[in-house]
This record gives structure tokens, sequence and C-alpha cells, in this order.
């Protein structure tokens, strides 16, 4: 399994197991450049929509939201 993480994707933000952030990735940067994504183990600059309260221990987790027709 590939990971990464993309601009297009949503965040969530856990501190002390409490979801603090639930929202959209505004930017992604590596070094300089504004990327649309980065691999895993490569560094890179996050910043969210209306969020700038990252502390030391935050967990962050990125999701896709897919919609999907209804079957029967």
């Amino acid at each position: 399994m590939e990971r990464f993480i993309r601009k297009a994707l949503k965040a969530r933000i856990t501190r002390d197991d409490v979801i603090v952030y639930k929202g959209e990735i505004a930017s992604l940067r590596r070094f300089k450049d504004d990327v649309p994504e980065v691999r895993a183990g490569l560094e890179c600059g996050v910043t969210f929509t209306d969020f700038k309260d990252i502390r030391p221990g935050d967990y962050l987790e990125t999701f896709e939201v897919e919609e999907r027709a209804r079957t029967i």
C-alpha cells in the first residue's frame, strides 16, 4: 500500500483523543514549492483551512470522502 498526503484530501486533527479540527488541507509545500502530493517518508509543510493551533503530540489523519449512488 502506497502512502502519501494529497492537497485534495480531507484532514482530521486529534489531540488527547478529542477531534480538534475536521476540514480541508489549505496548502501543501515541499521545500518552497506548492505541491499537489507528497509521498511517505518525505518532509512537507501543511496548512489547514481556518485552523492554526497545531501542538506537539497532535495526531493528523487524512481521508477521502467518496459519494456513491444508492443501489437496491
